[in-house]
């Protein structure tokens, strides 16, 4: 579920069509700009298209009001859409053996904030009993499991914006070593409330609308990952999962198989809380390089962290310098993010999804709103979505705290 689309499929389409998924923000206001001051209000968001509830029995009022924190209700369709997707049924011999792990960066922020909301307003029984579940960042899956009937490990993976990598890891872990046969993996982040929209922008990470900006008469050109006008990321809502699953067990259910993970490289920087570190990072790719069994030349495209951050996108692209060297123009680069939006701990989860379509359809996706930046030459960045053959696809997610965790997918 992204800005793009409630689905993979609507998201894909729109994705393969070089369109963005930005607009106004709706969900909250964020007040006037400080008095005396002309400050932009940072208001260019991705938000996911509202969804058909019907479809799912167990979104109801009640649920919604029980359950407000936005990732909640998410993340259990979001499963239920995936074991759909995989063909997977729940029964005495799958449940046992699936585990769920969905990471998130902020959690139920948005819970939080109307019991703060509340208790100024009504009271101390203003404040949900529900509060707790609703700010734990495994409930989530264990309502999941509660509804879908799963019984095997979750877990909410916290690695900032490297969540999604290190679910997708982590399950993959769990899978290999034989201590499931199944995971269900991903990422989930509703962030679009007024304390997270405005701390991202007073940071200067997240961008900031100003009526001298190309973005101000189209919203969709706000991401620009590599430009030399990036000004930040959009702050975006987004869910993704895939559904991992044994060698072993993939035929004697019935599974079609999209892809191997077939390499993961995970560092962390011990360096600084928000800027990326390239020793570590290339640490991180190289690792992956090597569980993967490959050299850098045989990796047919690059799915990039891509945050359109002036700093980020800089240190990113001396990293594939330092990998690639001298091949590195005859590697595709792709950022979801310049049409998708930077969706935090859901952000490496809806990359590797869009990763996975690309390689079924053999295509690759844009770095969107490109305009060239001298300092940052050498890759070749995908301007619009085309042809491309290619069976091995890395993918970077990098995290505040000074997580990186690095996964390259082999086509099957």
């Amino acid at each position: 579920m992204t800005a793009l689309g409630g689905t993979a499929e609507e998201t894909w389409r729109n994705a393969v069509a070089n369109q963005a998924g930005f607009r106004l923000l709706s969900r909250c206001s964020l007040g006037a700009p400080p008095a005396g001051t002309n400050s932009p209000m940072p208001t260019i968001v991705g938000e996911i298209p509202e969804r058909d509830r019907t479809q799912y029995a167990f979104d109801t009022p009640k649920e919604r009001h029980n359950w407000n924190a936005a990732y909640v209700l998410t993340t259990v369709a979001l499963c239920q859409d995936a074991l759909a997707s995989a063909k997977l049924p729940m029964d005495e011999t799958t449940a046992p053996r699936t585990a769920c792990l969905l990471g998130s960066a902020i959690n139920g922020s948005d819970s939080l904030r109307e019991a703060f909301v509340r208790m100024q307003t009504i009271g101390a029984n203003g404040v949900s009993p529900f509060l707790l579940p609703n700010i734990c960042a495994n409930v989530p899956a264990g309502k999941t499991g509660a509804l879908l009937g799963f019984t095997g490990p979750i877990v909410s993976p916290q690695g900032a914006c490297a969540s999604g990598n290190y679910s997708i890891a982590l399950g993959a872990r769990m899978v290999r070593d034989g201590d499931v046969d199944f995971a269900i993996v991903g990422g989930v982040e509703m962030p679009l409330i007024p304390e997270i929209v405005l701390g991202f922008a007073n940071m200067n990470a997240s961008f900031k609308l100003r009526a001298t900006d190309r973005a101000f008469e189209d919203p969709k050109q706000a991401s620009r990952p590599f430009s030399i006008d990036r000004r930040g990321f959009v702050l975006a809502e987004g869910a993704a999962a895939l559904v991992l699953a044994a060698d072993d067990v993939v035929a004697t259910h019935g599974l079609k198989p999209i892809a191997e993970i077939a390499g993961i490289g995970w560092t962390s920087d011990a360096h600084h809380f928000t800027r990326p570190y390239q020793p570590s990072i290339v640490r991180a790719i190289r690792d992956a390089l090597a569980d993967a069994e490959v050299d850098a030349g045989a990796i047919g495209s690059v799915n990039a962290h891509g945050t359109s951050t002036p700093t980020g996108d800089a240190v990113e692209v001396a990293c594939l310098k330092e990998i690639f060297g001298n091949q590195l123009p005859k590697v595709p680069v792709t950022a979801n993010k310049s049409q998708v939006g930077h969706s935090l701990g859901a952000s490496a989860a809806v990359e590797a999804v869009l990763a996975l379509m690309a390689l079924e359809h053999q295509t690759v996706l844009p770095v969107l709103n490109y305009v060239a930046d001298p300092a940052l030459l050498g890759p070749d960045f995908v301007t619009a979505a085309r042809p491309h053959a290619h069976e091995l696809v890395l993918s970077n997610s990098f995290g505040f705290g000074g997580t990186n965790c690095c996964v390259i997918f082999r086509g099957v």
